[in-house]
């Protein structure tokens, strides 16, 4: 049987979420090439000069996201991507750029902080999640990076930086973040280094500037998409407050990345004040999400029990009721799926239009590996949410689980017709054909969930076990045949850089 890909520890140390978030550091990184290299940016008479094409910007952007993969482990539970991305393309829809293309995720990191990348990539750490206190200062975390990228600021610092590979650019980036964080890796160290030398050569410090004109944006896009301007100075002011009695350890990594001053909050302050004051409640799936993400990324499950236990009668009866989804989901955590399950069916009957109650009862009945149950569970709930992304994926795992390997490639082929694919549905993929016999196409699916999660060398090796696997048809040898050598290819150019 096919072995899964091992899993990433949850969290890195704090200054490898970090060094990546600069935009001014991420110039600094990419040094001037002492030879014509692969990625040619060709004059487009904008006013950054030279830019990269719409196909060089998605590449360049896929490819640092499967680097980032090496470094942090991304949030691929569906619900809190599809809320961070449903958040993210309603703030995109009032942005200069509506049509521009944008991948919102969450990273699973205590750290406050939230960081653009090439390609339209938006990342935003878990903590700085749990730290806001309304959706509208999330949102306006994100305007602000959306900013960032609608204003070219990344493409001005590459500019800067001189042209180079595509593999050598996502490699450079993903280096001087795993080299700020542990200082032991010699990739990580030898992007540092290139970065504090091109800083010094190029001398560029852009920073105060482009967070000014991002903070003016981002306020822009905040109140056209009908979120609170003023969350954006609120959220500020408290993280400045926040590091009043702090040493520079312990100030807050949005802060280092995103130094905030009182001028810059004077200035949003009064940027927002020209916006009429009204009411921006926070919407149901916002406070869902926060609590998930607070048992998800708490190490002890009775912290969260403690937690939400105080605050479970405390607010408004819908604050009481996301406080008691918390409790549940902390309850089942522990193992005590007794105790959660009557709270979730108490949270299904008084909201039956909240999928994430369905999902939670379902998940803890797959975890408490009550298969039958859980499977009435999820097919009860996509009859009333079909095409769920989130019941769509967790019904096909528990149906590997439960050993319906047929159905459950089934269902994933289906999926793929309808979301992108990501390294869990390749994996669950691997699974569902390993169980049915099919080790070529089991190898080829989990050779494209190791290259989803950054990992070429595994995903060459996989490819290379499914040549010799046994049961191969001409179709499968030429799709395993083509795949290999563009990774050999892609392999081959990395090592030049």
């Amino acid at each position: 049987m096919t072995p899964p890909r091992p899993r990433r520890p949850a969290c890195l140390p704090s200054r490898a979420a970090t060094a990546i978030l600069t935009v001014s550091l991420i110039a600094a990184s990419l040094p001037a090439a002492s030879e014509p290299l692969n990625l040619e940016l060709p004059d487009m008479g904008d006013s950054t000069g030279t830019l990269f094409t719409p196909q060089q910007e998605k590449a360049l952007g896929e490819a640092f996201y499967r680097n980032l993969h090496l470094q942090v482990q991304i949030n691929e539970d569906p619900e809190v991507t599809d809320y961070i991305q449903a958040l993210g393309r309603k703030l995109v829809e009032n942005s200069d750029t509506p049509g521009q293309p944008f991948h919102f995720f969450v990273v699973n990191q205590p750290v406050i902080n939230a960081f653009a990348g090439p390609g339209g990539y938006i990342g935003v750490n878990s903590g700085l999640i749990l730290t806001t206190e309304s959706e509208s200062e999330l949102a306006s975390v994100l305007g602000h990076e959306i900013a960032h990228i609608t204003q070219r600021h990344l493409y001005e610092a590459f500019q800067a930086a001189g042209r180079m590979s595509l593999p050598t650019a996502a490699a450079m980036l993903a280096g001087v973040l795993l080299g700020a964080g542990t200082g032991s890796s010699q990739l990580g160290q030898a992007a540092v280094i290139a970065a504090s030398a091109a800083s010094q050569q190029m001398q560029i410090n852009f920073t105060r500037d482009n967070e000014a004109e991002a903070d003016r944006v981002g306020m822009k896009i905040l109140s056209g998409s009908n979120f609170d301007p003023r969350a954006m100075p609120t959220f500020f002011e408290r993280m400045q407050q926040s590091t009043r009695f702090s040493t520079g350890r312990s100030t807050p990594e949005f802060l280092l990345t995103h130094p905030v001053t009182m001028s810059r909050i004077a200035d949003t302050r009064g940027r927002a004040e020209q916006y009429a004051y009204k009411q921006y409640p926070d919407s149901f799936s916002y406070q869902i999400i926060r609590a998930k993400l607070h048992v998800q990324t708490t190490h002890n499950p009775q912290e969260s029990v403690s937690y939400f236990t105080a605050i479970s009668d405390v607010g408004t009866r819908q604050q009481q009721d996301v406080a008691h989804y918390g409790l549940a989901l902390a309850l089942i955590a522990q193992g005590k799926i007794g105790q959660g399950r009557p709270m979730l069916q108490e949270l299904i009957r008084r909201y039956p239009e909240q999928s994430q109650f369905y999902n939670a009862l379902a998940d803890a009945e797959r975890e408490a590996k009550n298969y039958p149950a859980a499977l009435a569970t999820y097919e009860e709930a996509l009859k009333r949410f079909p095409g769920n992304r989130a019941l769509s994926l967790n019904y096909a795992q528990t149906l590997v689980r439960s050993g319906k390997p047929a159905e459950a490639r089934k269902r994933l082929q289906e999926y793929l017709l309808r979301f992108p694919a990501t390294p869990e549905v390749y994996e669950l993929l691997a699974q569902a054909h390993s169980q049915l016999g099919n080790e070529a196409e089991s190898h080829r699916y989990l050779a494209e969930a190791y290259y989803a999660d950054g990992q070429t060398r595994n995903a060459i090796l996989h490819l290379k076990l499914a040549q010799r696997a046994p049961g191969r048809d001409f179709q499968t040898d030429s799709a395993i045949e083509e795949r290999l050598k563009e990774l050999l290819e892609e392999q081959k150019e990395e090592r030049r850089k």
